[in-house]
């Protein structure tokens, strides 16, 4: 059984339901019922045309449970006749799915698990392990998120930026159990950028391949987790590397900068220095006064803040972070404390002031979003009262 095949056809599938006439929550129960037939039937009879196959299959089962549930007998009506056997239009409608999916009036978590399902062919037990939720949790979820979109006109979806930002957040949920979300969304992505011609689509996707590029040098053998300026560059996936920047570059030329082309641009120059020291961080500096005017984003004029250490010196960079609070105070937006705390005491370590390092390593540590960067921020704090002791 071809599963990529059929992980394929899904989308197309199920667009064309929806656009005859099924609302998506029961288009995709039916559409989930062919593809169990398919896996049943096609190892022993392989259909000629397999696509027209599953939509015939699945307009059966939608007209089945249409006929079987007495409250929906209202929409028989509408129901145009059973399609006759041949090969199925050739219209791909996997675009429309991916804006239903990521529809404004969904949360992003919601939005994220429907795109997956949906359009990413996952199962539902699949997504709940990537998640590390029960699949009944997800299920509700799902279903949900189902009956939300199922009042959408399908030619009435949300927009690029809505899509863009659940592809993102699908990629930032990494990866766990038997599905690889990171990888789940350069695919997607993939497909979005094949079927759009938009510079910020290839901004995500360049973003994500140089991200991913790393992946590998980013833990240690035992899972803790390894700075960047600490990993093993030979680690590094030049392929993806070189394919990121050519995407980048093709997209740059367009001159429609966002965010995500920005990202990325920070990303390859990280990418580009064969070592840490000789990475180009004035650059990286004035990418960040990009991003920052782009999105008015804390997390982003933290991050200029370490970018300006690395450039200028860690006092330039304790500058910039006491002008940040100051603008932050006034304007009555904080930023991250974690993170806040975490960059300060990195520049006050390269600063040599150990012990004020080690109070704000622990500080971070205490408020740290996660086991991994919890350990990590108390190894520092271990490391460096272990200096200031010998």
């Amino acid at each position: 059984m071809n599963e990529a095949l059929l992980r394929s056809l899904t989308p197309s599938v199920l667009g064309i339901l929806v656009r005859r006439g099924a609302d998506f929550a029961a288009a995709e129960d039916a559409v989930q019922d062919a593809l169990v037939e398919a896996v049943r039937v096609w190892p022993a009879d392989p259909p000629r045309d397999p696509k027209g196959w599953l939509v015939t299959v699945a307009w059966r089962r939608f007209l089945d449970a249409t006929r079987a549930d007495a409250a929906r007998r209202r929409r028989e009506d509408r129901i145009d006749e059973e399609p006759a056997p041949g090969p199925a239009p050739a219209v791909d409608d996997t675009l429309q799915l991916y804006f239903l999916c990521a529809h404004p009036s969904l949360t992003p978590s919601s939005a994220v698990a429907l795109t997956l399902r949906a359009v990413g062919g996952l199962t539902t037990r699949q997504i709940a392990q990537a998640y590390l939720v029960p699949e009944a949790t997800m299920a509700q979820r799902i279903s949900r998120a189902k009956r939300t979109v199922s009042e959408v006109r399908f030619d009435q979806p949300g927009n690029v930026a809505t899509v863009l930002r659940v592809l993102y957040l699908v990629f930032n949920e990494g990866y766990s159990g038997d599905v690889d979300l990171a990888a789940e969304a350069i695919r997607l992505t993939r497909q979005l950028a094949a079927a759009i011609d938009h510079p910020e689509v290839a901004g995500l996707l360049a973003l994500m391949l140089l991200h991913h590029a790393r992946r590998a040098s980013r833990t240690a053998p035992d899972g803790s987790l390894v700075a960047l300026a600490e990993q093993d560059r030979g680690q590094w996936d030049t392929e993806a590397i070189a394919e990121g920047v050519e995407i980048l570059q093709r997209a740059l030329a367009r001159d429609r900068l966002g965010e995500f082309q920005a990202q990325a641009a920070i990303a390859a120059l990280h990418a580009d220095a064969p070592t840490a020291e000789e990475t180009d961080w004035v650059q990286i500096v004035e990418w960040y006064d990009e991003l920052a005017r782009l999105t008015d984003s804390p997390v982003v004029r933290l991050n200029r803040v370490v970018a300006v250490g690395e450039a200028d010196g860690p006092r330039a960079g304790l500058a910039a972070l006491a002008e940040l609070n100051d603008s932050a105070s006034s304007s009555g937006r904080g930023v991250p404390v974690p993170r806040q705390a975490a960059v300060a005491a990195y520049l006050h370590e390269r600063d040599g002031d150990l012990a004020t390092a080690a109070r704000l390593y622990a500080e971070a540590a205490q408020a740290a979003p996660n086991l991994a960067e919890r350990d990590y921020l108390t190894r520092q704090a271990a490391r460096l009262n272990a200096r200031r002791g010998s």
